[in-house]
Protein backbone atom coordinates (compact mmCIF):
# COMPACT_ATOMS: atom_id res chain seq x y z
CA UNK A 1 0.00 0.00 0.00
CA UNK A 2 1.06 3.30 -0.76
CA UNK A 3 2.48 6.38 1.56
CA UNK A 4 2.32 9.52 2.22
CA UNK A 5 5.06 12.05 4.04
CA UNK A 6 4.44 15.40 4.21
CA UNK A 7 6.75 17.87 5.59
CA UNK A 8 4.84 20.73 7.02
CA UNK A 9 6.60 24.65 6.60
CA UNK A 10 5.35 27.73 4.65
CA UNK A 11 6.19 28.19 0.81
CA UNK A 12 8.64 31.20 0.32
CA UNK A 13 12.16 32.32 0.15
CA UNK A 14 11.95 33.93 3.28
CA UNK A 15 10.86 31.18 5.33
CA UNK A 16 13.47 29.05 3.98
CA UNK A 17 15.62 26.94 7.09
CA UNK A 18 13.42 28.59 9.95
CA UNK A 19 12.46 26.79 12.82
CA UNK A 20 8.71 25.96 11.26
CA UNK A 21 10.22 24.50 8.03
CA UNK A 22 12.21 21.67 9.42
CA UNK A 23 9.65 19.73 7.74
CA UNK A 24 10.31 21.08 4.32
CA UNK A 25 14.00 20.44 4.97
CA UNK A 26 13.67 16.97 5.65
CA UNK A 27 11.01 16.67 2.31
CA UNK A 28 13.78 18.14 0.55
CA UNK A 29 16.83 15.85 2.29
CA UNK A 30 14.25 12.65 1.64
CA UNK A 31 14.82 13.73 -2.18
CA UNK A 32 18.29 13.65 -2.25
CA UNK A 33 18.61 10.60 -0.37
CA UNK A 34 16.21 8.71 -2.82
CA UNK A 35 17.62 10.48 -6.08
CA UNK A 36 14.93 12.61 -6.95
CA UNK A 37 16.02 15.40 -8.76
CA UNK A 38 13.85 18.30 -7.67
CA UNK A 39 10.18 18.05 -6.17
CA UNK A 40 8.70 20.72 -8.44
CA UNK A 41 5.03 19.08 -9.67
CA UNK A 42 2.36 21.18 -8.45
CA UNK A 43 -0.52 19.29 -7.28
CA UNK A 44 -3.11 19.08 -4.19
CA UNK A 45 -2.00 22.63 -3.55
CA UNK A 46 1.80 20.98 -2.86
CA UNK A 47 4.72 20.52 -4.60
CA UNK A 48 5.42 16.75 -4.71
CA UNK A 49 7.26 13.64 -6.11
CA UNK A 50 6.23 10.59 -6.23
CA UNK A 51 8.47 7.17 -5.95
CA UNK A 52 9.65 3.56 -4.72
CA UNK A 53 11.69 3.47 -1.58
CA UNK A 54 12.81 -0.48 -0.82
CA UNK A 55 9.73 -1.54 -3.11
CA UNK A 56 7.19 0.78 -1.34
CA UNK A 57 5.27 3.36 -3.58
CA UNK A 58 5.52 6.61 -1.23
CA UNK A 59 4.58 10.19 -2.17
CA UNK A 60 6.57 13.18 -0.68
CA UNK A 61 4.36 16.27 -0.20
CA UNK A 62 5.47 20.16 0.94
CA UNK A 63 2.06 21.59 1.13
CA UNK A 64 1.85 24.73 0.00
CA UNK A 65 -0.90 26.33 1.49
CA UNK A 66 0.79 27.77 4.78
CA UNK A 67 1.59 26.31 7.97
CA UNK A 68 -2.14 26.68 9.33
CA UNK A 69 -4.18 25.10 6.25
CA UNK A 70 -1.75 22.26 6.32
CA UNK A 71 -4.80 19.91 5.95
CA UNK A 72 -6.22 20.70 2.89
CA UNK A 73 -3.18 19.61 1.31
CA UNK A 74 -3.17 16.56 2.71
CA UNK A 75 -6.76 15.86 2.20
CA UNK A 76 -6.35 16.52 -1.72
CA UNK A 77 -3.78 14.27 -1.73
CA UNK A 78 -4.55 11.13 0.55
CA UNK A 79 -7.85 11.39 -1.50
CA UNK A 80 -6.27 11.07 -4.71
CA UNK A 81 -3.99 8.21 -3.62
CA UNK A 82 -6.85 6.49 -1.12
CA UNK A 83 -4.17 6.68 1.40
CA UNK A 84 -5.62 6.11 4.76
CA UNK A 85 -4.83 8.93 7.79
CA UNK A 86 -2.89 5.98 9.04
CA UNK A 87 -0.12 6.17 6.39
CA UNK A 88 0.27 9.78 5.89
CA UNK A 89 3.29 10.39 7.70
CA UNK A 90 3.98 13.67 9.09
CA UNK A 91 7.45 15.72 10.07
CA UNK A 92 6.89 19.07 11.96
CA UNK A 93 8.85 21.31 14.27
CA UNK A 94 7.80 20.91 17.97
CA UNK A 95 8.38 24.11 20.47
CA UNK A 96 8.08 21.66 23.29
CA UNK A 97 10.89 19.43 22.41
CA UNK A 98 14.58 20.57 23.11
CA UNK A 99 16.59 21.60 20.07
CA UNK A 100 17.69 18.49 17.95
CA UNK A 101 15.71 16.00 20.11
CA UNK A 102 13.00 13.69 17.60
CA UNK A 103 9.79 12.42 19.67
CA UNK A 104 7.75 9.87 17.16
CA UNK A 105 3.86 9.05 17.86
CA UNK A 106 1.48 6.89 16.00
CA UNK A 107 -1.19 9.33 16.54
CA UNK A 108 -2.56 11.83 18.94
CA UNK A 109 -3.50 15.11 19.61
CA UNK A 110 -2.38 18.64 17.12
CA UNK A 111 -0.14 19.38 20.80
CA UNK A 112 -0.90 23.18 20.25
CA UNK A 113 0.78 23.03 16.55
CA UNK A 114 -1.28 24.84 13.92
CA UNK A 115 -0.15 22.74 11.28
CA UNK A 116 -1.57 19.57 12.65
CA UNK A 117 -4.77 21.18 14.13
CA UNK A 118 -5.58 21.47 10.31
CA UNK A 119 -4.33 17.63 9.59
CA UNK A 120 -6.56 16.35 12.40
CA UNK A 121 -9.64 18.66 10.94
CA UNK A 122 -9.37 17.80 7.54
CA UNK A 123 -8.39 14.19 7.20
CA UNK A 124 -10.98 13.48 10.33
CA UNK A 125 -8.50 11.26 12.51
CA UNK A 126 -6.15 11.65 15.05
CA UNK A 127 -4.08 8.22 13.74
CA UNK A 128 -1.55 10.05 11.47
CA UNK A 129 2.19 8.92 12.36
CA UNK A 130 3.97 12.15 13.26
CA UNK A 131 7.85 12.82 13.67
CA UNK A 132 8.17 15.84 15.53
CA UNK A 133 11.78 17.71 15.67
CA UNK A 134 12.30 19.70 18.55
CA UNK A 135 13.41 23.66 17.43
CA UNK A 136 13.21 24.46 21.35
CA UNK A 137 11.02 27.08 23.48
CA UNK A 138 11.18 30.57 22.73
CA UNK A 139 13.49 32.21 25.79
CA UNK A 140 10.90 35.52 25.78
CA UNK A 141 7.57 33.44 25.28
CA UNK A 142 7.37 35.03 21.39
CA UNK A 143 6.31 32.53 19.54
CA UNK A 144 5.48 33.74 16.39
CA UNK A 145 8.92 35.06 15.82
CA UNK A 146 10.93 32.38 17.24
CA UNK A 147 8.88 29.99 14.76
CA UNK A 148 9.48 32.05 11.78
CA UNK A 149 13.17 32.68 12.61
CA UNK A 150 16.23 30.86 11.48
CA UNK A 151 18.82 28.84 13.76
CA UNK A 152 21.67 30.66 15.09
CA UNK A 153 24.94 29.33 13.48
CA UNK A 154 25.69 27.07 16.42
CA UNK A 155 22.22 25.56 16.28
CA UNK A 156 22.49 24.70 13.01
CA UNK A 157 24.90 21.77 13.21
CA UNK A 158 22.28 20.12 15.80
CA UNK A 159 19.71 20.80 13.48
CA UNK A 160 20.73 19.63 10.90
CA UNK A 161 21.72 16.24 12.22
CA UNK A 162 18.24 16.15 13.50
CA UNK A 163 16.54 16.34 10.42
CA UNK A 164 19.27 13.73 8.96
CA UNK A 165 17.81 11.27 11.83
CA UNK A 166 14.05 12.73 10.99
CA UNK A 167 14.40 11.31 7.48
CA UNK A 168 16.08 8.24 8.52
CA UNK A 169 13.17 7.85 11.07
CA UNK A 170 10.63 8.04 8.18
CA UNK A 171 12.56 5.51 6.25
CA UNK A 172 12.73 2.77 8.66
CA UNK A 173 9.01 4.06 9.59
CA UNK A 174 8.01 2.44 6.33
CA UNK A 175 9.84 -0.45 5.59
CA UNK A 176 9.97 -1.34 9.46
CA UNK A 177 7.15 -0.17 10.79
CA UNK A 178 6.62 2.63 13.62
CA UNK A 179 7.56 0.62 16.64
CA UNK A 180 10.96 -0.02 15.05
CA UNK A 181 10.88 3.79 14.24
CA UNK A 182 9.82 4.77 17.80
CA UNK A 183 11.77 2.43 19.33
CA UNK A 184 15.04 3.84 17.57
CA UNK A 185 14.96 7.23 17.29
CA UNK A 186 12.53 8.32 20.51
CA UNK A 187 15.22 7.14 22.74
CA UNK A 188 18.61 8.92 21.22
CA UNK A 189 20.24 11.34 23.69
CA UNK A 190 22.42 12.86 20.79
CA UNK A 191 20.35 16.08 21.30
CA UNK A 192 21.09 19.13 23.35
CA UNK A 193 19.19 21.42 24.90
CA UNK A 194 19.28 25.37 22.99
Amino acid sequence: MNWIVAGLGNPGAQYDRTRHNVGFETIDLLAARWKIKKIKKLKFQSLYAVTAYNGVKVTIVKPQTFMNESGRALRLASDFYKVPPTRVVVVYDDVNLPLGRLRIRPGGSDGGHNGMKSILYHLQSAQSPRIRIGVGAPPGGEMVNWVLGGFPPDQRKTIDAAIKRAAEAVETLITQGIETAMNRYNREEEAQDG
